[in-house]
């Protein structure tokens, strides 16, 4: 079970790590492009994401939370049960489904746009404003989920 707690731990922070960077510097160097660039840069970026080892990092924790879960329900006697219910809730609510109903929806809108069109110069700065918004809250999430499981291993 402790390999489990702190391969979602460093899961966590892992990717609270890679939408920290995105959202302090990545998403800032895409805006500063022109319109055409920083959406044909995004769109790239949104195909090769999907890669077996970020996939492993990010749904991988969310496996690992799901279970993680189950078994703070199953044993909600211990002091430290609520560390990882709250922790695993966290990440799975507001990494994994805040993924799914905020930035991909925007990913999906921006994919199907032509990088020099007026339409894609129009959505982008919407789509920048809104997706690091969304990326933002992401990034607490996974943070604070990291250190709950950090300080439930620590107990």
């Amino acid at each position: 079970m402790i390999a489990l707690k702190l391969f979602s731990a460093l899961g966590c922070g892992l990717i609270a790590g890679v939408f920290f960077a995105f959202s302090t510097f990545v998403m800032n160097a895409l805006a500063r492009q022109p319109p055409a660039q920083g959406i044909a840069t995004m769109q790239s970026i949104n195909i090769t994401v999907i890669n077996p080892l970020f996939m492993t990092a990010f749904l991988g924790t969310a496996v690992a939370c799901i279970l993680l879960a189950i078994s703070s329900l199953l044993n909600w006697h211990q002091p430290s049960a609520a560390y990882l219910l709250v922790g695993s809730l966290l990440y799975l609510v507001g990494t994994v489904l805040v993924t799914i109903v905020g930035n991909v929806p925007l990913n999906d809108a921006l994919a199907i746009v032509k990088p020099d069109s007026p339409e894609g110069s129009s959505l982008w700065v919407s789509y920048l404003a809104k997706w690091t918004f969304w990326n933002q809250v992401r990034t607490i999430a996974a943070l604070a989920a990291a250190a709950l499981f950090t300080l439930e291993i620590a107990h």
